[in-house]
């Protein structure tokens, strides 16, 4: 009988555990497009506030384009052929970005940073992190790499280029962290590559590229941030930055 009351007791305690432990998961900023008052405190802004296009604006024009669109508290490129790539209002140097992002079957699109106002396109002056969905889209460039610039290693689990993206119709986790000392790709907490801007091995691989036909691509420590917008449907939510003080 004892034993039976010990193991009934264990279970109750195990359960209630679970349920705490679920219940904590699930509380912390569960409001999408907002901000905890430690994010506050730690100098994090919203780039998107979830019900209009306040801070955005379509690169070099006026006001955002009909193939955006606000649904569900998301930040929608809806009809890529009548949407164009969105810029910030505000322009920044050192930032660490965090957002989530839902991208078509196919699907492929971008977060270009360091933009300037000197090129005819976004990626004419600012270095890509590329979007896509890694199973169908066309493009060889895949989800998280430093466009035509950087790629992640070799996974040893699998034998092929790391990939931690979830499929399309799902939502993922991108942070981008970029410094004069180093820049950081991760999505869904995997680090998928590290370089530095300006640095010898950086400044060779553009020259090997087709930016090294740009002159102004990556020359400028800041500039606006894009979200590509012509290669198909994708959303972003949760759209944060916190600008870092450089000496």
């Amino acid at each position: 009988m004892k034993i039976t009351r010990l193991l009934l007791l264990t279970s109750m305690i195990s359960t209630a555990l679970v349920a705490v432990s679920c219940k904590s998961l699930s509380s912390p900023n569960a409001k999408p497009d907002t901000l905890t008052k430690k994010e506050k405190k730690d100098g994090w802004q919203l780039l998107f506030n979830g019900t209009d296009f306040a801070g955005w604006h379509n690169f070099k024009r006026d006001g955002v384009r009909p193939g955006w669109r606000i649904e569900d508290g998301a930040l929608v490129c809806a009809d890529p052929h009548n949407a164009g790539d969105l810029v910030t209002s505000n322009q920044f140097g050192a930032f660490e970005l965090q957002l989530d992002y839902n991208i078509s079957e196919g699907g492929n699109s971008g977060i270009i940073y360091h933009i300037t106002d000197e090129g005819g396109a976004t990626w004419a002056t600012g270095p890509e992190f590329q979007l896509e969905d890694n199973a169908k889209a066309t493009d060889p460039q895949r989800c998280g790499w430093l466009y035509a610039l950087y790629q992640p290693p070799i996974d040893p689990k699998t034998g092929k280029t790391l990939d931690a993206t979830k499929p399309a119709g799902e939502w993922n986790h991108v942070r981008l962290l970029v410094t004069p000392e180093k820049c950081v790709h991760e999505i869904n907490g995997v680090k998928y590559v590290e370089y530095v801007i300006g640095s010898d091995d950086f400044n060779e691989r553009v020259a090997k590229s087709k930016f090294g036909r740009m002159p102004g691509f990556a020359k400028s420590s800041t500039g606006y941030i894009a979200l590509q917008g012509d290669h198909g449907r994708v959303e972003f939510r949760n759209i944060k930055i916190r600008p870092i003080a450089t000496k």
